[in-house]
């Protein structure tokens, strides 16, 4: 099968068909600009028909065993084992990842669906006592219904399948818009895996489409109860916004500009290796990437000398190449803003220890420092290979800096002595942070999740449940009730 021939189709009511659209996405191998695929968008009707689809299947998957729907899950991983090479290489040629990044990224897709296998039969409910005589109490834990699905480009199969799967595996319908830069491993590959799977027809719809053709018609549309959305804070806003108006529960993981703090006690060589992995993996296009290096002024010197040492070493080009470390960003739009974002910090008084040119959409690594109090790349995300050296003085400034930020993801604190770190990580005001090791962290049954603009709600494990759940109250009355009147 050619991934990006066969599977470049909508997928709605458990049949594959072009969309009735008036124009078409275009996926473009964003290295060597190849096109990968042109599919037909969804329209708003379409949009609506999977929806209907997804509530019409999903009061026959929620009264199914829930041993029955976990052995979708089992053969689905098992599919995804067998066709890991597959997806590796349309993973370096529809979003640029690397090999290693296709490892990293394949790696979770599969924890997330084993631990959507344990979730399938995981729910209970309770009993709960009563101040009325001879009442009993009777909570249950049932499905929302249909859950919307957003995905991002950055990560799209292990995104997808992380909302996805879960919902399912709960007793959920899903309709599932992909990143419209990644329509294929977001969208209906994730789709193609569970219909092999046996997964039954019309509980997962993908949507591929944008806001052009189908305006807010996924988030306003009655069936879903709830909208998960990963990508921007922008959009996350809007996103949030919208749900709120039509009486929808929104899931948001947003964007980050996490701070690793490497303090005066630190091991600076273990240090640089994690700053340099959680800054540029993926060539910097990951929501927990460590956007500022915050090191401690008494070992700042010999810590920048050797960061940039190392980052001199990595080598950029085609994601193909074993060799290579960081492949093209996403698209030229992404490449433009992050030159440009180097060039007004540049020009802002900032000094580039190392200044990555940009060929294509593949940009090198950027280092700088000396940044002026008040730069606005201080406080924002970078979606790409750039990062920002701030020295300190003291833990109190260094938590000062870190929280000088309206996004608040993960983070990182390098020392010497572990319950220093514990103490100064619950100062930094972020939903994840990692003590000696990197900011880039996922794992299926730790709530994953951010404060201020970078999010709202938590999933994996029991945050998950609680997501995609809700819990009904029945009581009962043995005996008989007493009334007023």
């Amino acid at each position: 099968m050619s991934y990006f021939t066969d599977l470049a189709l909508q997928y709605i009511d458990g049949e594959w068909r072009a969309g009735g659209g008036s124009w078409d996405i275009i996926d473009f191998n964003p290295y060597n600009e190849e096109k990968l695929a042109s599919i037909t968008v969804a329209t708003v009707g379409e949009v609506g028909q999977a929806y209907r689809a997804a509530e019409k299947a999903q009061a026959a998957w929620a009264a199914t065993s829930p041993y029955a729907r976990r052995a979708v899950f089992e053969r689905a991983l098992r599919l995804i084992e067998d066709r890991e090479a597959e997806i590796t290489e349309a993973i370096i040629a529809e979003l640029g990842g690397t090999r290693l990044k296709a490892a990293f990224e394949l790696h979770l897709a599969k924890e997330f669906m084993r631990e959507a296998i344990g979730l399938a039969v995981r729910p209970e409910g309770q009993i709960l006592p009563s101040p009325v005589d001879g009442k009993e109490n009777r909570l249950y834990r049932v499905p929302v219904g249909v859950v919307g699905v957003i995905s991002p480009f950055n990560f799209p199969f292990l995104l997808s399948i992380k909302s996805v799967a879960p919902a399912l595996a709960l007793g959920n319908g899903v309709v599932l818009k992909p990143h419209q830069n990644t329509p294929i491993l977001g969208g209906s590959l994730v789709a193609k895996i569970f219909e092999d799977a046996g997964l039954p027809p019309g509980l997962l719809n993908v949507v591929i489409t944008d806001i052009a053709e189908i305006g807010d018609a996924l988030l306003e549309h009655p069936v879903p109860k709830v909208i998960s959305f990963t990508g921007s804070d922008r959009v996350g806003r809007h996103v949030a916004t919208v749900c709120a108006r039509h009486f929808k529960h929104a899931v948001l993981e947003l964007g980050g500009n996490s701070a690793l703090i490497v303090l005066d006690d630190a091991d600076v060589d273990y240090a640089v290796d994690a700053a340099v992995f959680s800054r540029f993996v993926h060539q910097g296009q990951v929501c927990m990437a460590a956007n500022r290096v915050l090191v401690d002024r008494s070992v700042a010197e010999e810590f920048t000398e050797k960061f940039v040492a190392k980052v001199r070493t990595l080598k950029t080009g085609d994601p193909a190449d074993p060799a290579t470390h960081l492949g093209p960003l996403i698209n030229s739009s992404q490449a433009d803003a992050v030159t440009s974002v180097v060039e007004q910090a540049v020009a802002a008084g900032a000094t580039a220890l190392l200044r990555g040119r940009t060929e294509g959409n593949v940009v090198a690594p950027t280092v700088l420092t000396d940044l002026p109090a008040g730069a606005a790349v201080l406080r924002q995300e970078i979606f790409g290979p750039v990062a920002l050296i701030i020295p300190f003085d003291g833990e109190d400034e260094a938590v000062r800096i870190a929280n000088d930020t309206p996004y608040g993801l993960s983070g990182a604190v390098h020392t010497g002595d572990v319950e220093r770190g514990v103490r100064l990580a619950r100062r930094v005001h972020t939903g994840m942070i990692h003590i000696n090791d990197g900011t880039v962290h996922d794992e299926p049954i730790v709530p994953f999740g951010g404060e201020k603009h970078s999010g709202i709600g938590r999933l994996n494990g029991e945050a998950t449940v609680e997501a995609f759940t809700t819990q009904k109250w029945i009581s009962i009355q043995h005996g008989r009730s007493r009334f007023p009147f």
